[in-house]
């Protein structure tokens, strides 16, 4: 299955030769998931609070973007052509979208971001961009012209309500058909034009930038630091302007903020909650009676569990962070826990010690897992 899903290469072929690297066309990759959603259904979720979904309208050169959610009557009266409505985190709310994301397991979930799908009539399409993060984009129905160039030049137009390439010079061009898949690599130009009524599927990996993770990292630290001392000058002198900012008190500044450290488990626990933790849209709910502990557990050991589709979980050693929360197990329950991480669910008759009984249970009372069979 998987030297079908690139094209005949195995995965590690595929990492070597194209990952971060190099387009792949890989022709009726997916064929079994051009159901996955349809065009009804999508407008049904653009209606929804709880779902991020976008319209991107072109009218003679000039775009528009609205964001959801829409009301039903709005999307019906949209014209015949050039509109795209894209809505994302379609896992979060459909588990044949999580089911997809698991024929790419062979890529750590630390870089998943989320399933878009749009749709687009005759000549809809977002315009020429670049992406700074991975994508595979699946053809579900319809047909979509992509053209693709490696060009360094980036620059945007100036004033668009979109990130659109004032310069877009295409070097190639395919035709995509329901099943085909077209993998990206981060700054790739692209345009993606509906040829017909199309859906198209995007699975798109997230590479924060250098700025992202060191602004984040120090909203971290801040709550962890114990600096002791404060500023002293017991052997100030006059100063000719009193307003000017003296090297002395610069130089022990200086000093002072110096004495930040931070060791390798705080870049651990920090990526761990940082890569877990949910977009502020999401919420997550609680059984609305939750079950006893012991009823939970025989109703766990019949049925078996699964996260709920919004949570993330990953792990580091017997560390592990489920939506941006963190807890350090013993032996036997992470061999459990790590076992519901990588599959996401733990089948019926699973033995599972008091430790990872009792993780398990908080976070069924919190409603990152539901039992099987539960929706």
């Amino acid at each position: 299955m998987m030297k079908k899903l690139l094209s005949g290469l195995d995965e590690s072929a595929f990492l070597r030769r194209h990952w971060q690297k190099k387009p792949l066309l890989a022709r009726q990759s997916l064929p079994d998931y051009t159901g996955l959603l349809g065009r009804d259904a999508l407008f049904e979720l653009a209606t929804r609070d709880d779902v991020q979904s976008r319209l991107v309208i072109r009218n003679r050169g000039r775009w528009r973007v609205e964001h959801g959610p829409f009301v039903k009557r709005e999307l019906a009266r949209l014209p015949k052509t050039c509109w795209t409505l894209l809505v994302q985190g379609i896992n979060h709310v459909l588990p044949q979208a999580q089911e997809l994301l698991l024929e790419f397991s062979f890529i750590p979930y630390a870089r998943l971001d989320d399933v878009m799908i749009s749709y687009a009539p005759p000549g809809g399409g977002v315009g020429p961009h670049f992406d700074s993060y991975d994508v595979f984009l699946l053809q579900l129905s319809g047909t979509r012209r992509w053209q693709v160039s490696a060009q360094r030049d980036l620059s945007l137009i100036e004033d668009a309500p979109l990130r659109i390439l004032s310069r877009f010079r295409p070097r190639h061009e395919w035709l995509l058909a329901p099943g085909d898949m077209l993998y990206l690599p981060p700054r790739y130009a692209h345009d993606g034009i509906a040829v017909d009524d199309c859906l198209t599927c995007s699975i798109g990996f997230r590479a924060p930038s250098t700025q992202e993770l060191g602004m984040r990292f120090l909203e971290f630290l801040q709550d962890r630091l114990a600096l002791e001392g404060m500023y002293r000058d017991p052997d100030l002198k006059p100063q000719r302007h009193p307003a000017e900012i003296g090297s002395p008190m610069l130089q022990q500044m200086q000093r002072m903020i110096g004495r930040i450290r931070w060791r390798e488990q705080d870049i651990m626990q920090f990526a761990g909650q940082y890569l877990t933790e949910p977009k502020s849209h999401v919420v997550f709910e609680p059984p609305h009676r939750p079950l006893a502990p012991k009823a939970f557990a025989a109703r766990a050991a019949r049925q078996g569990m699964r996260l709920a589709l919004k949570t993330q979980m990953l792990c580091r050693g017997r560390q592990f962070f489920i939506n941006g929360e963190r807890c350090e197990a013993g032996k036997e329950a992470a061999r459990v826990l790590l076992r519901l991480a990588d599959r996401r669910h733990l089948p019926p008759r699973t033995a599972v010690g008091d430790e990872a009984r009792h993780w398990l249970y908080q976070w069924y009372r919190a409603g990152y897992i539901e039992l099987q069979g539960e929706r």
